[in-house]
């Protein structure tokens, strides 16, 4: 199973474009931080990840304000066949539930 969930901010945000199959895609960056905890002791986790989305979410990822923090959902895929980095595709994203 490839599944993905973070919670993160929206750091940066391209355009929304279109594929020439005319899908509409937008890449952004996602900035995770957190406490987690690994061996019994407790360690401060950041990160920033390259994400995108297409198709239907894409316009929802490009309304959303940069800065604000979501749950973000998808998969990990490589940037492109030839790569061995991968972009996080996002799904659904939303707002974080209250603790």
């Amino acid at each position: 199973m490839n599944q993905f969930q973070v919670i993160a901010s929206l750091a940066e945000r391209d355009v929304l474009r279109y594929t020439p199959a005319g899908i509409p895609i937008v890449t952004a960056r996602l900035q995770h931080q957190s406490e987690q905890v690994e061996a019994g002791m407790k360690r401060q986790v950041e990160f920033e990840i390259a994400a995108l989305a297409a198709g239907e979410i894409s316009g929802a990822l490009n309304r959303a304000a940069l800065g604000e923090v979501f749950r973000f959902t998808g998969f990990l895929a490589r940037r492109n066949r030839n790569s061995k980095s991968v972009v996080f595709h996002i799904v659904d994203f939303g707002p974080v539930a209250p603790d």
